[in-house]
Order: structure tokens, then C-alpha cells, then sequence
């Protein structure tokens, strides 16, 4: 995670977000631009945050880590996402892990100037708690499509969340796969993971190349994902 000091850019995103009204004292001062390259984190479960996100462009992925090692999806992070509510009200550490799966940028600001400044702010804490409601509803509506929906539906939502396209050619390219970490993710087993993609790859939707999978008819997966982790 690096700064970018451009104030063009920064005042680009903040326009089209409008993160200056949600505050009714000037923030803006306040206000840094970071961009979080693939496979980097914005935070990691049980280590302290310092500073408030917004997700003004890219895409993450959120999961937790278990007692027992392993690791479960919870959701992706798409703008504009807010990142640190939580941690900000109640100063705690953490509880899940956010990693880049596509280059992004976050607006920041540091928690000591939100409570220095905007702690008691209602315009802001309605705001949060805006943020907070919507991430409770997702985290109920994630928490049954884990539990209720076929691996199928579930993998194939996966795949297009964190698919990239190739060049200019129709097909889009899944990101280099650790199907064992993909496998915890999913909360399935490795073998029933192979026998998914394996009908994945029957159907026409997906095939082996190397360390990766291609996705060759978009549509067919579309289909069984509807949207599952897309909102």
C-alpha cells in the first residue's frame, strides 16, 4: 500500500463519491489516496487499523480466518465500499482479512482525525450506521447462500468475482489458482472442489490451461451464479 499524493486524482474520487458531504465539518484536508496492489491487504484479521476506507476503485475480497486454520469467504468489496467503520467506533483490532484481488484505490483517513473531528458528527454517524446496516444485511444474506446453496452456484460466482479479462479476446481469465485456499474459502471439500470444476469444464464453461482456468462461455456461469456474491 503506497500514498499517492496527486490532488487531481484525489479530488476526482471524491467528487465522484461525494465523501466530502459526508461529513458537515471540511475533511478534506484530511483526506490521503492509497493504491493497494493484487494480492496486498487493506487490513488483517486481529491486527490493529488506523485509519477509515473508502474502496473508490478495485475489488477485494473479504474472508475470515478460523480456530481451525482454515479460512471461509464472506463477501467482495466493490466501490464504494467503507472499510474500518467498526474498528473506528470501537477501536478493536480487525476480525476479518480484506486482500486486493485486483489493483485498487482506497480515500483514507486517519481514526484520530475522525474522533477528533467527526466522532460526534451526526451527519457522519448516520452515515456509518447506513454502512454498518447494508453490511449486516449482507453478512445475513452471505451466511445463508454459504450454507444453502450448491458448490456449483457458489464456485461459479467465485470465478466471475475474481476472474480478469485476457487482452482484448472474449474469454476472461481466472487468476492463477491455489485450489486448496479456494477449496477453504468455499467451505468445501479439495475433492469436491475438482469434481465442481470438473463439471464446470463439461458443461463448457471453463477450462484447464496450465495454473489457470479460462472461463470460455461467460453465460453458463452467469446462469448458475446469479449474482451470489455480487450485489
Amino acid at each position: 500500500m503506497v500514498e499517492i499524493k496527486e490532488d487531481k486524482k484525489i479530488d476526482k474520487y471524491i467528487k465522484k463519491y461525494k465523501l466530502d458531504e459526508i461529513f458537515s465539518v471540511d475533511m478534506k484536508p484530511y483526506m490521503k489516496l492509497f493504491k493497494i496492489n493484487k494480492g496486498e491487504y487493506i487490513c488483517r484479521a486481529n491486527e490493529k487499523m488506523d485509519k477509515l476506507f473508502f474502496l473508490v476503485e478495485g475489488k477485494a475480497k473479504v474472508y475470515i480466518s478460523l480456530e481451525n486454520g482454515k479460512s471461509l469467504l464472506l463477501t467482495f468489496n466493490k466501490p464504494l465500499e467503507v472499510i474500518g467503520d467498526i474498528e473506528c467506533v470501537k477501536l478493536d483490532k480487525s476480525d476479518s482479512n480484506i486482500e486486493v484481488i485486483a489493483e485498487s484505490y482506497c480515500v483514507a483517513i486517519d481514526f484520530k482525525d475522525i474522533r477528533k473531528y467527526a466522532i460526534n458528527d451526526s451527519k457522519f454517524l448516520i452515515y456509518m450506521i447506513e454502512s454498518l446496516g447494508k453490511k449486516l444485511s449482507r453478512s445475513s444474506k452471505h451466511s445463508s447462500i454459504n450454507l444453502l446453496y450448491p458448490l456449483e452456484n457458489r464456485l461459479s460466482s467465485y470465478l466471475l468475482a475474481t476472474s480478469v479479462k485476457k487482452s482484448n479476446e472474449d474469454f476472461r481469465l481466472v487468476t492463477e489458482c491455489n485450489l486448496i485456499e479456494m477449496s477453504e474459502l468455499l467451505g468445501c471439500s479439495y475433492r469436491h472442489l475438482l469434481r465442481t470444476l470438473k463439471s464446470l469444464s463439461e458443461m463448457g464453461a471453463i477450462k484447464k490451461s496450465g495454473y489457470f482456468y479460462e472461463i470460455v462461455n461467460k453465460e453458463i456461469l452467469e446462469n448458475l451464479a446469479s449474482d451470489l456474491y455480487d450485489e
